[in-house]
């Protein structure tokens, strides 16, 4: 199992504490030093079924800056995916990569249900 977090996010804190509290193993990716690329975002989107706005961190300066809640519906999937590829913090985080199962963002009931 991957978890791409950013240290210094505190839902990433609380995931990482939650994976540990339940002693489930993970290899750890810190998503500003080794960012998703385009072929990994592509794939994980695909196996989520989740729509790739979901992979967007809306709450984050570098969105808010970039003004991407305007300009995201007018981009191609393509050129989204190329977007998030560039910079590791438009990447919603905690993710977790296991196999099959993706999952966004921290959500303690959805992680329950899925990972125990």
């Amino acid at each position: 199992m991957l978890f791409i977090q950013y240290p210094k996010c505190s839902t990433c804190r609380k995931a990482k504490k939650w994976l540990e509290a339940h002693n489930i193993t993970y290899t750890d990716r810190h998503i500003a030093e080794e960012n998703p690329s385009y072929e990994e975002l592509k794939e994980w989107s695909r196996k989520s079924g989740l729509p790739l706005k979901r992979f967007f961190n809306t709450s984050g300066l570098l969105y808010k800056d970039m003004k991407l809640k305007d300009k995201l519906p007018a981009m191609s999937e393509e050129e989204q995916l190329k977007l998030l590829a560039a910079n590791g913090m438009l990447v919603k985080r905690p993710l977790i990569v296991d196999g099959d199962r993706i999952l966004v963002g921290f959500k303690e009931a959805e992680w329950e249900e899925k990972l125990l």
